[in-house]
């Protein structure tokens, strides 16, 4: 056997563990962001407390710049960096909203995680069920790895949270460009609750 094969071999052993780490450390980071969600949401008092301190925590735990950009879709190029800067902005703050939307204060959803998987290197995708108000949602996680793991899309029974937004905004992209999406998104983020 040569050296050169000898590498390769020892190379193509090691992509098991190296993948079984990826895996742990993305479902660590999935429940650690989902346990601090939930111990917020607990202690919430009022939507407005609620949607104040969970804020940060998906921030820290959700790629907003990289779902911004997918959910714009190839119009993203188009605009200019203060441009996506105000785009990352306002789509942060309408998924925020929306998601502190989904909890009613006082009821915790279970979750059961299934099963992990990782469809190529740096993205990982957690599938879990959650039973929330005696319903039963089939709940799909997608972690990339950039600085960390952090959640870049939610697929709910089959539908993509970025894949849907990107419908509603292509559209208004083909028919006024950066800003009439940065004006649809600003109205959709100011809309009441």
């Amino acid at each position: 056997m040569t050296r050169r094969s000898l590498i390769a071999l020892v190379a193509l052993a090691s992509v098991p563990a190296f993948a079984a780490t990826s895996l742990e450390q993305a479902q660590k980071r999935l429940h650690a962001a989902i346990d601090e969600v939930l111990a917020i949401a607990d202690k919430a008092t009022s939507r407005e407390a609620l949607v104040e301190r969970i804020g940060p925590v998906l921030d820290k735990h959700i790629s907003f710049p990289v779902m911004t950009r997918r959910a714009i879709g190839p119009g993203w190029r188009t605009f200019n960096q203060d441009q996506q800067k105000q785009a990352i902005t306002l789509f942060s703050k309408l998924i925020i909203r929306s998601y502190s939307n989904k909890f009613t204060i006082g009821e915790h959803p279970e979750i059961k995680y299934q099963s992990a998987a990782q469809p190529d290197v740096g993205r990982v995708e957690v599938t879990t069920t959650t039973v929330y108000q005696g319903n039963r949602y089939a709940v799909v996680y997608r972690l990339e790895e950039a600085e960390a793991w952090r959640t870049c899309d939610v697929v709910i029974e089959g539908v993509s949270m970025v894949a849907n937004y990107r419908s509603q905004l292509d559209p208004v992209f083909k028919r006024g460009g950066a800003a009439a999406v940065l004006s649809s998104l600003e109205q959709s983020a100011a809309r009441p609750q």
